[in-house]
């Protein structure tokens, strides 16, 4: 007898019930996922604001968002790294001996994802996406990849700070998956063939996302969509269109560095975060020292000199950049031109 499949049409999270949160009380609502909410809650006793995922399991559904979010708690509770949230705590609530919801507590980030943030210079991007490189190193270096970089995972604060969120999709270092995971416009060639995926996976989804963010087009991809998709008469997978011949206002070093990452052979795109950190803080020196950026290549050391950052401070090139440097680029940066969507 075949497999019976639900024809039930599933119901949108925002009709869900709110959770009893003992010791908690719930503030306001901050998003919905596929199949949870997420709630921003405040600790009674101490008046600490926590996020709190929310996640259903509806009749008839298998249990992939079950397990998605117990992924997520059990990579983020081993991670620490400042430019990646923290995960506390799980909590399974079962019926009829299946597990139907899952509480997962979080750092509450504040902030707004950069998918939904204003226009910024290029010099704001290049550091936004040097940290994204930085905490996705922290990952690698635990040995665990994220799988899903896009613009709606990097949330910004006020301050500059930034936060890589949602690890749902995450797994050890040359896992194959069983089935492709990830989401179309920034998903890597090796994912969708369900090959063994690497450091190289996410610096193809970073780079997917810089695309976007620099041009507002999205990279053509395995998975093809027909909505806003670039021309595909006259750029496919084998040869997109650069950012640079997109707006001809982005530097032609930056648009070398976003295509080597996009580049269909992982063994043809840049080696791995430090790689691209490097890559990156050569970018940034040249954009905020007003120099040429010929063909934005560096090595995996960077450079040894100094250059003078937007913020009027110099440091090596292998400090952080901070939250101050995203915030006081108006007087000092040499060519603040807006670049987004």
């Amino acid at each position: 007898m075949g497999k019976v499949i639900s024809t039930q049409r599933r119901a949108h999270p925002s009709s869900f019930e709110p959770p009893e949160l003992p010791g908690y009380e719930i503030v306001r609502k901050l998003g919905f996922g596929a199949a949870s909410v997420i709630y921003s809650v405040k600790k009674k006793d101490t008046g600490e604001i926590y996020a709190v995922k929310h996640v259903v399991r509806q009749e008839g559904e298998d249990s992939r968002m079950i397990d998605q979010v117990e992924t997520e708690f059990r990579v983020g509770s081993r991670l620490n790294h400042p430019y990646l949230r923290n995960y506390y705590e799980i909590e399974r609530r079962r019926r009829r001996l299946k597990t139907r919801e899952v509480i997962l507590k979080m750092e509450y980030c504040p902030g707004v994802s950069l998918e939904q943030s204003p226009q910024r210079s290029l010099l704001d991007l290049l550091l936004i996406f040097r940290m994204v490189a930085d905490g996705l190193h922290g990952m690698h270096s635990q040995g665990y990849l994220h799988c899903d970089m896009k613009p709606n995972n990097i949330i910004i604060a006020d301050n500059g700070a930034i936060r890589i969120i949602d690890l749902g999709q995450s797994c050890t270092n040359g896992t194959v998956k069983p089935r492709i995971q990830g989401t179309p416009d920034y998903i890597a060639p090796e994912q969708v063939k369900r090959k063994h995926l690497n450091p190289r996976t996410d610096v193809f989804n970073l780079g997917a996302t810089l695309y976007w963010t620099l041009t507002g087009k999205h990279i053509p991809t395995l998975i093809p969509k027909q909505t806003d998709r670039l021309d595909l008469a006259h750029s496919n997978r084998e040869n997109p269109l650069t950012p640079h011949q997109i707006k001809p206002q982005i530097p032609i070093g930056v648009s070398n560095l976003v295509m080597e990452c996009v580049r269909t052979d992982p063994r043809q795109r840049p080696t791995d975060m430090p790689t691209l950190i490097s890559r990156l803080d050569l970018l940034i020196h040249m954009v905020a020292g007003g120099k040429p950026l010929g063909n934005g290549n560096g090595n995996k050391n960077g450079s040894n000199g100094k250059a003078k950052l937007h913020n009027g401070l110099s440091r090596e090139v292998s400090e952080e950049p901070t939250a101050e440097d995203l915030n006081n680029n108006e007087e000092n940066q040499q060519e603040n031109f807006t670049m987004g969507v």
